[in-house]
């Protein structure tokens, strides 16, 4: 059946505003604000729902959204038909990428994040100020050089050390390894250029299901683990399902059954059609609209790190979200975030 759900008249809307953007210059950041309203199906997200904010939308500021018959007044971008197309996307095949390696330090464990960068002109949200959307820039994208962002957060983190910072290609821009400063954990974040947000999320399924493993070099006598090779892999920003449908299947192919955290808009209806057969553990995910920033994973982690059980890990999520997004409440940030699966997949593969 068609996967892929995309309403006529239906409007997704999640407005993030945002704290001030650090860029190579140090700058303070600010609270961040969520704003959303979304109509999907039959079904209305409102304020009780989805925790609405009120003030003033002066700052930044992010839309999630489902295309309309109306996109034309809203985006300008010569390629928006191409974001949406029914075509599906099939990804770059593992066996097309460079050798993949499995020679690594069993020592240590690591953690994967896969950042989708905010991207105006390539995904489905109402554009951002350009600064913070830009895709092909990660030092001030919204979802990695900002305030909030992967790297910023993690960076100014007393729990993480940063390593290494390289570059590998066009898409992937930009590769973080940090070393937990207590225990035996390694963290890998990698930057994607936001035209290639389809690709991000076959990169992480295709690790969440072992079918793509490989390795870090810290020094010349330490190799860690990433992607399939890791025991936490995880996605963070926009939604790209909601527009791309991915060609493809991603069965378990090593009977190992790793964690996973998706922080994207209402990723557990989404991403579940494609994890079925993975063999993973969700231990934090969305059923609604969610603003995808660091401080909720890094507080996730923070208790995975510690063994401590997928509720007292989702407890912390959901203590973050709530901190930093002040009216949405505990309440509301428990409507947002969930563990584990849901008995039946809403949406048809």
């Amino acid at each position: 059946m068609k996967r892929f759900i995309r309403p006529i008249s239906c409007v997704i809307f999640l407005i993030i505003c945002i704290l001030s953007c650090k860029s190579s210059t140090k700058e303070e950041s600010s609270q961040q604000h969520v704003d959303t309203t979304c109509m999907k199906k039959d079904t209305v997200y409102t304020k009780e729902d989805t925790c609405i904010k009120e003030e003033s939308l002066a700052d930044s500021f992010t839309i999630e959204r489902a295309p309309s018959q109306k996109q034309e007044e809203i985006y300008e971008y010569d390629d928006f038909e191409s974001v949406y197309s029914d075509e599906p996307y099939q990804g770059t095949p593992v066996n097309k990428r460079t050798e993949q390696n499995t020679q690594f330090d069993t020592t240590f464990k690591s953690i994967h994040i896969f950042v989708a960068l905010c991207d105006n002109v390539h995904q489905g949200i109402v554009p951002v100020p350009a600064s913070i959307g830009n895709g092909q820039k990660p030092s001030t994208n919204l979802y990695w050089g900002c305030g909030y962002g992967i790297k910023t957060y993690f960076k100014k983190s007393q729990e993480w050390k940063l390593l290494k910072t390289s570059s590998i290609n066009d898409t992937v821009m930009e590769r973080l390894v940090f070393k937990h400063v207590n225990q035996n954990y390694y963290l890998v974040a990698d930057a994607y250029n936001g035209k290639y947000i389809a690709q991000c999320i076959s990169d992480f399924l295709s690790s969440a299901c072992g079918r793509w493993k490989d390795t870090v070099h810290i020094n010349n006598d330490l190799t860690i683990g990433c992607c399939g090779n890791a025991q936490l892999v995880s996605y963070i920003g926009h939604d790209g399902l909601m527009e791309h449908i991915i060609a493809d299947t991603f069965a378990n192919v090593d009977g190992k059954k790793r964690d996973i955290i998706i922080l994207a808009c209402i990723s557990r209806e989404y991403f579940t059609p494609y994890l079925e057969p993975s063999n993973v553990n969700p231990l934090v995910w969305t059923r609604e609209l969610m603003a995808p920033e660091a401080y909720t994973i890094h507080d996730a982690i923070t208790g995975y790190i510690k063994g401590e059980s997928d509720q007292q890990i989702l407890d912390r999520a959901i203590e973050a979200y709530a901190s930093h997004q002040k009216s949405c409440g505990i309440k509301g940030a428990k409507a947002i975030l969930t563990t584990g699966w849901k008995e039946k997949s809403k949406i048809n593969h």
